[in-house]
């Protein structure tokens, strides 16, 4: 059985969702217009450090806090705020906001390039 590749699948999603650059999410995030998401696993948020003021959500997880029908919803996903979603290098998180927007959000975008070059970029990072 052949399946299809988590690469093409990332590209496929990458082609149907919007992408923002880390200074458009560093704007929109500093300006309150923005709820960012970090999908991120609890040991890479240890190990790598965190994006100021983000909300940790664990991608396992997301759909579940996302739907205000679950008996999981987070009421912060329930926002008219663009809601930005990163993981470490943006494959993660273009599934998952395709994901979300496949649910019917309006409001979802990526981070471009994810937390590994925001961090090499020498960006904000909370320990």
């Amino acid at each position: 059985m052949a399946i299809t590749p988590v690469k093409e699948l990332v590209m496929r999603a990458k082609e149907e969702i919007e992408t923002l650059s880390r200074d458009e999410v560093w704007r929109l995030a500093e300006a309150g217009e923005a709820l960012v998401v970090d999908i991120r696993d609890p040991r890479e948020l240890e190990r790598e450090g965190k994006f100021p003021g983000a909300l940790k959500a664990p991608r396992g997880m997301l759909e579940f806090w996302f739907d205000p029908a679950s008996p999981y919803h987070k009421e912060a996903f329930a926002t008219d705020k663009k809601i930005i979603l990163f993981c470490a290098g943006a494959w993660r998180s273009s599934l998952a906001t395709k994901a979300l927007q496949d649910m019917g959000a309006d409001n979802v975008a990526e981070m471009e390039g994810g937390f590994k070059l925001w961090k090499e970029e020498g960006r904000a990072v909370e320990l």
